[in-house]
């Protein structure tokens, strides 16, 4: 195993904190986990909808790296990490839940600003509209 792939210690992290939180997490065949706190009503939205979200950003460790404001953000789901391209079209509007994301389904091995290579990002969200 190379040391830059980071999924199983993705993999090992994110069960680690769904035990530790008690959450009822499913798993999708990408290796995404999520969380439905509310499945939200009317359509789901497709991997390009254009969509407004609510969301805070953590670690797992807790430390929030971004958070938006009540109102949310609208944006192209096709134009944002594959996590949340994957995972917003699980919930339907004013729907809520958590998405875990193993770095492979967010920023890789680079990582960007504030968030390192290889980090597992969890996300509380929102989905506000489908506009």
């Amino acid at each position: 195993d190379s040391p830059t792939d980071f999924t199983e210690s993705n993999e090992q992290e994110i069960l680690a904190y769904i035990s530790a939180q008690g959450l009822n997490a499913q798993k999708s065949s990408t290796g995404l986990y999520y969380v439905i706190n509310n499945p939200g009503s009317g359509n789901r939205p497709t991997t390009s909808s254009n969509v407004t979200v609510a969301y805070k950003g953590y670690f797992t460790n807790g430390s929030v790296f971004d958070e938006s404001n009540s109102d949310g953000i609208s944006f192209n789901l096709n134009e944002v990490i594959l996590g949340w391209t994957e995972g917003i079209t699980y919930f339907g509007e004013s729907g809520s839940g958590v998405l875990l994301i193993p770095s492979r389904l967010a920023y890789g091995n680079s990582g960007r600003s504030g968030i390192p290579g290889g980090a597992v990002l969890i996300f509380d969200i929102t989905l506000k509209s489908i506009n």
